[in-house]
């Protein structure tokens, strides 16, 4: 069963820092690629970042470039994202999500429930 679970998620002030991790089972993150999507308040699913599988290359929203990091960890069968330099717009409900091949190309067949990030002074 492919189970999803985001943690890392906070209240933090605006140029501050914090690292989201998914904890995934099931499968194995390096196979597929993974994305992670927000979502805030009112608003729909925005995607924020993804990684291929097997080659690893890395795709960046416009609004994070240069303040986000995605990652992954094999041994630990987890992906990450460093967030840096938080703004207030980056509040949202924080998730990470599956696609059902290697490449990414929008589509999920997976979700998790989410971690909460409020940037807020």
């Amino acid at each position: 069963e492919v189970q999803l679970v985001e943690s890392g998620g906070g209240l933090v002030q605006p140029g501050g820092s914090l690292r989201l991790s998914c904890a995934a089972s099931g499968f194995t993150v390096s196979t597929y690629a993974m994305s992670w999507v927000r979502q805030a308040p009112g608003k729909g699913l925005e995607w924020v970042s993804s990684v291929n599988g097997i080659s690893g290359i890395k795709t960046y929203a416009d609004a994070v470039k240069g303040r986000f990091t995605i990652s992954r960890d094999s041994a630990k069968n987890t992906l990450y994202l460093q967030m840096n330099s938080l703004k207030p717009e980056d509040t949202a409900v924080y998730h990470c999500a599956k696609s059902p091949g290697r490449y990414f190309t929008g589509d999920y067949d997976y979700r998790g429930q989410g971690t909460q990030v409020t940037v807020s002074s």
